[in-house]
């Protein structure tokens, strides 16, 4: 057990909070359980630049389908694994009980603990079992079982670290490129990122999409806009100086960023962004 849990409330959501065992840290950018009467809702999902695990353990989601794309989504999900992503969706919940575990793991953190190809989640909303097996269902049960969110965190966690040690380690070259992309919000051009990890570009791509899930370029994009959201959601601010001040072109640039990663403007999403944890497993 590492820290006490903490739990807060916002009307009828219930937030539980730990914080992370510290073999974890690299891996994981946070852990948190929800729990909620909840109305009937849908709330559009924006990219993040994380790797999403929810471990549902009352009511799953209806469907999740992206914005722009032909078909009806996902049908009926619980538990799942969310790829990373470069455009948007919207979830639909049918209302009723919700508890969940969310778990937001860097793309890495990702690649290492869930053992497979980041590129094949990419844009994708997968069925827990499809991505941990017969040890998915046996999970999700024992944490329902489990009596309290300390209980829970540490079963969840004993998991975690057991995978630790089986799973794949990153190439240090695309550990190097992450870190600096993502240091700098997406502000360091890809030339710039094969030249420090002594790659050529193809190179780079290619395993940095492997392990990663998007090309440099895109991830650039993603973390370019998961700041200009972040510096949205703090408030009224001067949509050229944000532009300019996150790295786009223009605000102009900003605009068509925004409308290709969310489906909005930056504009209509400051005022319209329904908060991410409203979602609770998605």
């Amino acid at each position: 057990m590492d820290g006490e849990v903490t739990v807060s409330r916002a009307g009828g959501l219930r937030r539980a909070g730990r914080p992370l065992h510290p073999a974890l840290r690299p891996y994981l950018c946070g852990r948190t359980g929800y729990s909620h009467l909840a109305p009937p809702y849908q709330v559009r999902l924006v990219p993040t630049g994380h790797v999403i695990m929810t471990l549902s353990l009352a009511e799953p989601f209806s469907q999740v389908r992206r914005l722009g794309t032909p078909g009806p989504g996902t049908g009926r999900i619980g538990s799942a694994v969310v790829g990373m992503e470069d455009r948007p969706a919207w979830c639909v919940h049918p209302g009723g009980p919700q508890e969940v575990i969310r778990v937001e793991f860097t793309p890495l953190g990702a690649y290492r603990l869930l053992a497979l190809p980041m590129r094949e989640l990419t844009n994708q909303v997968v069925d827990l079992d499809d991505v941990l097996g017969p040890e998915a269902g046996v999970l999700v049960e024992r944490l329902a079982a489990a009596r309290g969110w300390a209980a829970r965190f540490d079963l969840l966690d004993a998991v975690l670290l057991a995978r630790l040690g089986r799973g794949p380690e990153p190439a240090p070259e695309v550990e190097h490129a992450w870190r600096l992309l993502a240091g700098a919000d997406g502000a360091v051009p890809i030339a710039r990122l094969a030249d420090e990890v002594g790659w050529s570009r193809g190179y780079l791509v290619r395993r940095f999409t492997e392990q990663v899930g998007l090309t440099p370029k895109t991830s650039a994009r993603v973390l370019r806009f998961r700041r200009a959201a972040q510096l949205l959601a703090g408030g009224p601010v001067d949509l050229a100086r944000l532009a300019a001040g996150c790295g786009f072109y223009d605000q102009a640039h900003l605009t068509r960023e925004f409308r290709a990663l969310a489906g909005l403007t930056p504009g209509r999403m400051a005022t319209a962004a329904r908060p991410v944890e409203e979602a609770l497993a998605l």
